[in-house]
């Protein structure tokens, strides 16, 4: 895949630079491989460094929204760039394991935007280019989640990037996804909404759920959250269907704030509209280490964002 840049920076006349994907598709924890190709400007011009960047939009405790540089490096140093000449720098590019997903199923969801930008620096002069879209699917185990409430009958409503951290949990990027569903009316008994979130690493990952509560006569309204942990081996081979509807069954009758864990199944489904889709993943309820969540689920809001002007 190209994708061919015109670099601001330098004006009409100045250095191209084409990005060049083996593939725009990676997992969390994968590694994008492709080239960038320059072709030399009317001028000899000196390359001061070649960069990459993952870039995304993260919504802000203002409840503004602002782009996010959250991985970078530097694949070439200074050289020199003759008139009209071309270059390829061949790269890898190691994906963060916290990466949050936009497609799910072949499905884009919606909300989600990832880019990878190029920057160039000519002559102390820096061209970011333009960001070329991304397409971060699912790792085996986080579909085994997300299958579940496919087949439970969850419907996407949207996902989004928060600024913050969450208690209890070892995060490495100063965001996290959540991904939002309307519960099937079997399963609502009062919650509007619940939002899963993944927290991964190389060993596996954390799975928090939060459930938005509607109030009703014998019951507050407010939110209440579960938190599971899983390698990555025994996630693929849990009933995460199993373990969402039991959450859900206390979730439905605990008071709001309240952070509690369980044991259970797998799954997900994505799309736009309707069920879900996704493949069962079959097997007991081994590997998930389900704990109370004590003080708040989610840190305090802070501002995590640089000047950037896209």
């Amino acid at each position: 895949m190209v994708f061919k840049k015109v670099l601001r920076a330098f004006g009409v006349g100045g250095p191209t630079v084409d990005t060049v994907l083996s593939d725009s598709r990676v997992h969390p924890g994968g590694v994008l491989r492709g080239e960038v190709r320059m072709t030399g400007g009317d001028a000899d011009s000196d390359i001061d460094y070649v960069a990459l960047s993952l870039v995304t939009r993260v919504e802000r405790g203002d409840d503004g929204v602002a782009p996010v540089e959250f991985d970078r490096a530097v694949v070439a140093g200074r050289f020199a760039l003759p008139a009209g000449q071309p270059r390829s720098i061949p790269f890898e590019l190691p994906v963060p394991w916290e990466t949050p997903v936009t497609e799910v199923f072949g499905n884009h969801l919606h909300g989600m935007a990832l880019g990878l930008r190029t920057e160039l620096a000519v002559a102390k002069a820096v061209d970011k280019g333009d960001l070329d879209p991304l397409h971060v699917v699912p790792l085996p185990s986080q579909a085994a989640v997300l299958g579940a409430f496919g087949e439970l009958g969850f419907r996407f409503k949207s996902a989004d990037l928060e600024a913050g951290r969450i208690h209890g949990v070892h995060q490495q990027l100063p965001f996290f996804q959540e991904i939002e569903f309307y519960p099937p009316p079997h399963l609502a008994r009062g919650i509007s909404q619940v939002e899963l979130t993944f927290v991964t690493d190389p060993e596996g990952f954390a799975v928090v759920l939060e459930a938005d509560r509607k109030s009703g006569f014998f019951r507050e309204g407010g939110d209440v959250f579960g938190r599971f942990h899983s390698s990555h081996h025994d996630a693929e081979r849990t009933d995460w269907r199993q373990v969402v509807e039991q959450w859900l069954g206390q979730a439905a009758g605990r008071h709001p704030q309240q952070h509690f864990g369980g044991h259970g199944d797998h799954g997900y489904g994505g799309g736009h509209h309707g069920p879900g889709v996704g493949g069962v993943v079959a097997g007991a309820a081994a590997g998930i280490v389900g704990g109370m969540v004590l003080g708040e689920v989610f840190d305090g809001i802070g501002d995590f964002f640089g000047g950037d002007d896209d």
